[in-house]
Parts: C-alpha cells; sequence; structure tokens
C-alpha cells in the first residue's frame, strides 16, 4: 500500500475553500463533511494565514488550470474499463479523445468571466441564499431567474429541484391508504430540470445533472456526469456520495476506481471506497487498514472514526465495534450521525443498561432525528416491548420514508409478533428505498419462511445471497428451505458453502452435514463430519456432552465396517461411558460389544499367524530343494 498524498497547508486551504462554496450552493452535507476533516487536521499543518487564497487550486465556480485532467487518462485507455460501467456517455467520444470535453476545458479561459458575473450578481446571490436557508425555494427561483453566472444558474435549479420534491411528496401523501399509492414519490419535473442543465460543463451544474439523471435511473451517464463533476471539483463530497450509490457491488467497485481523475493514495478516493463498501455492506480488514492510515493525518476525525466503526459492524466485529463508538461520544457526546449504528451493535451485545442509557439521553437532546427514533425503537425491541418498538421505527419512517434500517427493523418486528403482512409490507419498502441491501431481502425470506411458503423464501434468500455472498446466516437459511422442501442435496451444497467463512471451530454445520448424509445413507461421509466435531471439540477441551452423540456415531461406524478401527472405537466410546453424558448407557453397551470384536480380532489374528507358521514349516523351500537336487 503506497503512501497518502501529503496532507500539508494547501491541502487544507483547498478543504476551507471547498466548505465554502459547498456552504454558498446550500449542500450542506458537503459542508458540514469538509469542515469536520479541517478541523481535524493538525493546527501545525494547516497554518492558515501563510496561504493566499487565490493561489487555490480552485476558483469560485469554475475549475483552475491545475485541475486540469491529465494528459494520459482518455478514453481510449479506459476503454476496457468503460465500456464495462459507462455504456452509454452521453458526450460523443472518439479514440484518443480526452476524458472530459472540450468545452469542459475551455472553462479556463473563461473564468475570469465567471468572477466578474458573480461580483455583479454578488448581492443578488446573497439574498437567494437567505431566501434558501428560510425554505423559501419559490422565490429564490424568481429572484434568480435573470442571473448569469454558474453559481447563481446552480442555485436557482437547485431550489426548483428541492420545490418540486417537496410538491411531490405532498401529492404522494394524497394517496395515503389508497391502493394507487406508487412506492415512492414520483417528480413528474425531473425531464424539464434535466434540460436546463442538459449542455453544462461548470462542475456543480455537472453535479445536478448527475443526480437528475440517478433519480431518473439513467444510472450509467449519472456516473458519467458525476466523474465529470468530480473532475471539476473534487471536493464536492455529494458528488461523491451520489457516485456511490449508482455503484451495485463491489467489482463495479473497482472498476470505477480506475476511471476516477485522482490517485488512487488521494484521501479522497481512499474515503470514497471505504464508504462505498460500507453501504454495500461488503468492508473488510483492508478497509479498517485505510481507516487507521487516514486517522494518522486526520487525528480523531468523527467521521472517520464512525466510518471505522460501521465498517467493524459490517464484519460482525462487535466488540471493538462499541469500543469506537463509545470513543467517538467520548469526544463528543452529542453526535447523532450513525447512532442507529451503534444502537444495532448493542442490541446484539444484549446491552440492556446501556442502551437504555443512550436512548434516554438522546431522546432528550433531539427527539425528532430518525436516527433517534431508530435507537428508541431498538431499546424497546430489546425489552421486547415490539408494539412500542414498531411505533418508533415507523415514526423514524415519517421523518425519512428513505431509512432503510428503519423499515428493516420495522419488518423485523413485525417477524417477532408473528405478523408476516405486516413484516413483508415493510421489508417491500426497503426493497423500493435500496434493492443493494441485503437485509430486506433477507427479512423476506424469513417472513415468508415463517408462512411456511418455502419456495418463495428460496427466491429472496438467494437475491440476499447475491449480495452478501460470505454470510453464513443467508447459506444457512437457504439450507433449512431445502430441508423443509425435500431437496437434500441442495441443503447440501449451501452448508458446505456456510462452512468456507464459518470459524473453524464452528460445530453446528457439521452436524446438520452429518444428519443428511445419514438420511442420504452415505454414512462413510456423514462420519466424516462427526470426526470433524470430535476433533474440535476435544481441541477447544469442551464438555463431553457437546460431542457425545459423534463419539457414539464415529464408534458405531468403525466397528460396523470391515477392517475399522476398534481402538479409535474403544477410546471414544470409554470417553463417554465414564462421563455423565446422557448417552452413558448405550456408551457402556457399545464398550462392551467392541471389546469382544478387539478379542475375536486378537484371537483370529494370532491363529491366523499359528496356520501360517505351520504351512511355512511342512514346505521345503526353494532353495533346500536345489540343495538336495545337487547332492544327488
Amino acid at each position: 500500500m503506497g503512501s497518502f498524498i501529503a496532507v500539508d497547508v494547501q491541502f487544507a486551504s483547498e478543504i476551507r475553500l471547498a466548505s465554502k462554496e459547498c456552504l454558498e450552493r446550500g449542500l450542506i452535507s458537503a459542508a458540514k463533511w469538509c469542515s469536520d476533516l479541517l478541523l481535524s487536521i493538525p493546527p501545525n499543518v494547516k497554518k492558515p494565514g501563510l496561504m493566499d487564497p487565490s493561489s487555490s487550486a480552485f476558483s469560485t465556480s469554475t475549475p483552475a488550470r491545475s485541475q486540469s485532467p491529465p494528459k494520459h487518462s482518455t478514453f481510449a485507455d479506459q476503454s476496457p474499463v468503460l465500456t464495462q460501467v459507462l455504456t452509454q456517455p452521453t458526450i460523443p467520444l472518439t479514440p484518443g479523445a480526452s476524458l472530459y470535453p472540450r468545452q469542459f476545458l475551455a472553462l479556463e479561459d473563461s473564468g475570469d468571466l465567471e468572477h466578474a458575473l458573480e461580483a455583479q450578481e454578488e448581492d443578488v446571490i446573497l439574498t437567494g441564499r437567505s431566501y434558501f436557508e428560510a425554505r423559501e425555494f419559490y422565490r429564490v427561483n424568481a429572484l434568480l431567474k435573470e442571473c448569469k453566472s454558474a453559481k447563481a444558474r446552480f442555485l436557482r435549479i437547485y431550489c426548483q429541484f428541492l420545490a418540486t420534491e417537496k410538491k411531490s411528496q405532498r401529492d404522494w401523501h394524497k394517496l395515503d391508504n389508497n391502493r394507487h399509492q406508487p412506492p415512492s414519490p414520483v417528480n413528474q419535473f425531473l425531464n424539464d430540470l434535466l434540460d436546463l442543465v442538459q449542455d453544462s460543463v461548470d462542475p456543480w451544474l455537472l453535479f445536478l445533472k448527475a443526480l437528475f439523471l440517478s433519480r431518473l435511473s439513467r444510472r450509467e451517464e449519472a456516473i458519467e456526469s458525476a466523474l465529470l463533476s468530480i473532475t471539476g471539483f473534487k471536493w464536492n463530497w455529494s458528488a461523491w456520495t451520489l457516485l456511490g450509490s449508482c455503484i451495485g457491488d463491489g467489482e463495479e467497485l473497482s472498476s470505477l476506481l480506475q476511471l476516477i481523475p485522482l490517485p488512487s493514495d488521494h484521501p479522497l478516493v481512499q474515503l470514497f471506497q471505504i464508504k462505498t463498501l460500507n453501504e454495500l455492506h461488503n468492508p473488510s480488514d483492508n478497509e479498517l487498514r485505510l481507516c487507521d492510515r487516514l486517522l494518522e493525518f486526520f487525528p480523531n476525525n468523527l467521521w472517520i472514526m464512525s466510518l471505522k466503526a460501521c465498517a467493524l459492524y459490517h464484519i460482525h466485529d462487535y466488540t471493538r465495534a462499541e469500543a469506537e463508538f463509545d470513543k467517538i461520544l467520548t469526544i463528543d457526546p452529542e453526535r447523532i450521525d450513525d447512532i442507529d449504528i451503534y444502537s444495532n451493535i448493542l442490541y446484539v451485545l444484549d446491552s440492556r443498561l446501556k442502551l437504555s442509557k443512550v436512548a434516554h439521553e438522546f431522546l432528550a437532546l433531539e427527539k425528532d432525528r430518525p436516527e433517534v427514533c431508530c435507537l428508541i425503537g431498538n431499546h424497546y425491541s430489546l425489552r421486547a416491548e415490539h408494539e412500542k418498538a414498531v411505533k418508533y421505527f415507523r415514526r423514524a419512517t415519517q421523518l425519512d420514508r428513505t431509512y432503510i434500517s428503519a423499515w428493516t427493523l420495522m419488518g423485523h418486528e413485525y417477524v417477532e409478533m408473528k405478523n408476516s403482512h405486516a413484516a413483508i409490507e415493510a421489508y417491500r419498502r426497503a426493497v423500493d428505498v435500496n434493492r443493494k441491501d441485503y437485509r430486506a431481502w433477507y427479512g423476506l425470506g424469513q417472513a415468508y419462511e415463517l408462512m411456511s411458503m418455502h419456495n418463495y423464501a428460496l427466491h429472496y434468500y438467494q437475491r440476499a445471497t447475491a449480495l452478501k455472498p460470505y454470510d453464513i446466516r443467508l447459506w444457512q437459511a437457504q439450507a433449512l428451505c431445502y430441508e423443509e422442501i425435500g431437496r437434500l442435496r441442495e441443503a447440501v451444497e449451501c452448508y458446505k458453502r456456510a462452512l468456507i467463512p464459518a470459524d473453524p471451530h464452528e460445530i453446528t454445520i457439521n452436524l446438520k452435514l452429518a444428519k443428511i448424509y445419514h438420511t442420504l445413507e452415505e454414512h462413510s461421509e456423514a462420519v466424516a463430519y462427526h470426526r470433524r466435531v470430535v476433533e474440535v471439540c476435544q481441541a477447544d477441551l469442551r464438555p463431553i456432552h457437546d460431542y457425545a452423540k459423534s463419539s457414539l456415531e464415529v464408534a458405531e461406524y468403525e466397528m460396523r465396517v470391515p477392517g475399522g478401527d476398534l481402538l479409535l472405537a474403544k477410546g471414544y466410546l470409554e470417553q463417554v461411558a465414564t462421563s455423565n453424558a446422557e448417552d452413558v448407557a448405550r456408551a457402556a453397551d457399545l464398550l462392551k460389544h467392541v471389546k469382544t470384536l478387539i478379542q475375536n480380532r486378537a484371537e483370529f489374528s494370532t491363529h491366523t499367524d499359528a496356520q501360517r507358521k505351520s504351512m511355512d514349516g511342512s514346505v521345503p523351500s526353494r532353495t533346500s530343494r536345489s540343495d538336495d537336487s545337487s547332492a544327488y
């Protein structure tokens, strides 16, 4: 792993300017992200005041010359990957052409004009920003209608988008409890908004173009526009987030990373990789190492620490994830971001008192945040108060209809309440929000399994497994369904797949495989898994109760087959017979039998040896006969 790009005065200055630029355009989340990153840079590194802001690599709205794409980054160079990821480019391409259109590069020469337009419209833009803060989006649109600068155009079109989103949600809620209500609000104005930015080359307007294309499910074109936006202004974290939402799996992410116009060791690329894999529920130890490296350059950055905690959660290292969240809350006790993930961890660890304490603290802090509602729902769920848990999970979805965790957890509660139909409805809402989240598909499988509809359950379990192929639970769930419908061969294959990522000391799956093979009358295979169980339990010094039955199965098999290992059988049976396991009586009877078999085998062996010696003595050897012949 190479070293990261140096974090220095220039680097800090770029982040500082990016935060201002995002804030001026109403991209609050991106501005907050940049500000948090800036604060975590050590003071001796950023040294504000030594760097003239005008010398930064970024202008207020157009890309600076230093941000031009590298000469080697061309469509021709990237064509193998591009064909896979960007299959429908909207900009005409020719072999050897730059990844970025000629008009985009021409903007470098019009930077002075853009500055002049912004200076001329400064007061109007400032007023528009005040209307934006007051959520008066239609007033912003009317005020900035005649403005020419790219910043004013961005603010106007973005406000149009937010206004139409609000209208779409109002129209959608009018159909509540109506069977004609679509799964989610539909913005009918997206195509009109897209026309306003269709030919834009400004990086901020390209971000809006990517946003509209993404909402219209034109994924490939959205990816291309997001890449062009990042090329023009790399510190717009909203563009990175949008790009990540367009990625379907880890393989596609690997291909896309080669197209990003930044070095692979740039912190932005690393942060994007970790966040995207977290959202795909597929991080690895490599992402944890990247988090540790990033924290060396951005000490105590809560966002990166939270990223690491979420990665630990997704790889099921709950104890370390809890410790990481504890450190975050020690630094900032009022940080609400990702508090729902923390509550999931406490729920899994059965930390009732701690979860109760955190729930009461954050309820007093901010009761109308979806994450807090989810936290309180987990608190009630752990206390088995499922009706109250559903109430808070539903409240979370009312505050944010795209909050997939709340929909999924609500489904889990309905499963606990044996209300399969309500659970299926909740899980379907989660799938409508994000089809890449395996938890909703897994929940649908559980709900249909509860209704004994195993073929339906299998379908959904397979969808979940495709998204998370190394999750043991998903393979086990499939195997159980196959067992229920009598397809034992498929069940065996699923259990074997579950063993791949399983703990080497795991015995439950081995026991299930042994049971199925016994049913299939493939006794040698069954005994092989029983023997594995005995070996693991003995190595771990587990009590005899855990492997007494497997010991008996192995012993009986060795006693039954010709040439079996009777001494091994005798050793296993003696262990069980001298214990207080429930199979003591059976082990004692088998032990008597095996001792008889051993004695019989010994007697037979002795008798056979005697006969062989007798025959050897009565038959003259070839040598003696030859000697007699010579003498004659």
